[in-house]
């Protein structure tokens, strides 16, 4: 069976998306646990890094989850007409919406740190990210949810 070029392609295609989607949420829970009020550099740093790399991981997800859509067995008509995978989609762009204001903050942190070797965000800051992040962990708990509906042939 895995011979098959075309079912290969789409359990390789499927591993890859999975993988991602762990180190995605993998990544958010790192920045929750750096994100901090009385942050020293090092951890404004850190959860620069962190950042991009979340940044990176979802462009990835959506590259190789659109491969699985045209590439996949299942074929783009399943994915289109089906609800569950139009809400998993809308979830995923809602947490992209919602990393905006987190990312442009820690990115002014590490900029005033550039300027300012001592620099440590305001508490009030570090708080306000913090719970924009946990609403974007909130909505990206909805993404597996969807596609366990999906993989049901329940969202058709």
């Amino acid at each position: 069976m895995l011979t098959d070029p075309a079912v290969f392609t789409d359990l390789v295609l499927a591993i890859a998306h999975h993988l991602l989607i762990f180190a995605l949420a993998a990544v958010l829970v790192m920045e929750l646990m750096v994100v901090r009020p009385e942050m020293a550099p090092a951890q404004i740093v850190r959860v620069s890094r962190f950042d991009a790399f979340y940044g990176a991981l979802a462009a990835l997800v959506l590259i190789v989850g659109f491969g699985r859509v045209f590439f996949g067995l299942r074929g783009s008509a399943y994915y289109f007409g089906n609800w569950a995978f139009w809400a998993k989609i809308a979830a995923f762009v809602i947490v992209g919406l919602l990393s905006i204001q987190p990312t442009m903050r820690i990115r002014a942190w590490r900029q005033a740190l550039a300027a300012n070797p001592d620099f440590r965000p305001p508490a009030a800051e570090a708080l306000g990210v913090r719970r924009s992040i946990h609403l974007e962990a909130a909505v990206f708990a909805l993404v597996p949810v969807f596609a366990a509906i999906m993989a049901r042939n329940s969202g058709g």
